[in-house]
């Protein structure tokens, strides 16, 4: 099958109307992701982001759905309680942004989404709310490193995934200034973008640096891919793996980090780091199936007694971003004292 944007917008369509006409607890559908900005592709797969509001709790928050071996829905089921007050969403990073950016409604009750979106989008871009935004992203991150200094232990699996997470989080902090956040697959591909458009290109190294720090390791990542794509396949057997580790997505991991690993081979170590640890949480019982991604992140982020030095230069970099979201605010007119 020939992937375009029409096909990918075509087979949503099909798929929206056959579950809508048998669920009557669904409300509303809207498109979002990659397929609004015509960039759904990235080393010839795809997946197409929906989400399901419904008038009850849905049976699942997240479910992934497949197409071909290289397209497949990722469907989020909301509650429409996540929309009760929807001034309250002009400060969410996450459902706040992608509501307003541009989403294509493929299923609607009553004008339930633009009642709902009128009132997000309506002073969503107030620089009091797109700072309130931001902060909550770093001080999430900075929430992590505090928690790591009032209990200091070995690095493990679970300090691995927070410190992981709160690169994402202080990183998107800076982007949503501008943009809507940015998610897994074309993350490193797309910050230094983002945050030279915000006039700090140095981020974009900052931020490698902090996962990878020993730069080395680049030269080996066709061996780390090979051992990465053997490890995820591991969750093929398992009846509750993460769904974000579903077989269907293997293929799309696999796929985008092989496509990146030459020219890009930050943003494809990025999201090798990330589904990989991803899999290390879940098997975290399991040593005899952790202990390549031990050995990978070892050797990566010069682990074990140098892990203080990683939360020290990661100290270093929120108080940077929070420095840079506060002379933002400043310079869009934002009165601290009041």
């Amino acid at each position: 099958m020939r992937i375009t944007r029409d096909t990918l917008l075509k087979a949503a369509k099909t798929y929206v109307m056959q579950q809508t006409m048998r669920d009557r607890h669904v409300i509303c559908v809207y498109l979002t992701g990659s397929l609004i900005d015509d960039l759904p592709l990235l080393g010839g797969t795809a997946d197409i982001d929906l989400v399901f509001v419904h008038d009850d709790t849905p049976p699942a928050a997240r479910e992934i759905v497949r197409l071909t071996p290289t397209v497949h829905l990722d469907l989020a089921h909301h509650d429409q309680t996540i929309y009760k007050e929807p001034k309250k969403l002009r400060l969410d990073p996450w459902v706040g942004s992608y509501l307003i950016k541009d989403p294509i409604v493929l299923y609607g009750t009553q004008h339930w989404f633009e009642y709902v979106q009128a009132i997000v989008a309506s002073q969503f871009s107030h620089p009091e709310n797109v700072y309130q935004r931001a902060f909550t992203l770093v001080e999430k991150a900075r929430q992590t490193w505090l928690d790591y200094q009032l209990n200091p232990q070995e690095a493990d699996i679970q300090h691995i995934w927070a410190y992981l997470k709160a690169l994402e989080e202080a990183s998107n902090a800076l982007v949503i200034l501008n943009d809507p956040p940015l998610t897994e697959r074309r993350f490193m591909l797309d910050f230094p973008e983002k945050v030279t458009a915000l006039g700090y290109p140095e981020m974009a190294a900052s931020l490698i640096n902090l996962f990878i720090p020993n730069q080395e390791i680049l030269n080996e990542i066709s061996g780390l891919m090979k051992t990465w794509s053997q490890d995820l396949t591991k969750t093929e057997d398992e009846k509750d793996f993460p769904v974000e580790l579903h077989p269907h997505r293997l293929n799309y991991y696999t796929s985008a980090v092989e496509a990146l690993s030459m020219d890009h081979p930050a943003a494809a170590m990025w999201i090798l780091f990330r589904t990989w640890t991803r899999y290390a949480l879940y098997f975290k019982d399991s040593p005899e199936k952790t202990e390549n991604w031990f050995s990978a992140f070892r050797d990566a982020l010069f682990l074990e007694e140098h892990f203080k030095q990683r939360l020290d230069e990661l100290d270093l970099y929120l108080d940077k971003t929070e420095e840079i979201i506060e002379n933002w605010g400043k310079t869009n007119g934002i009165n601290f004292l009041a």
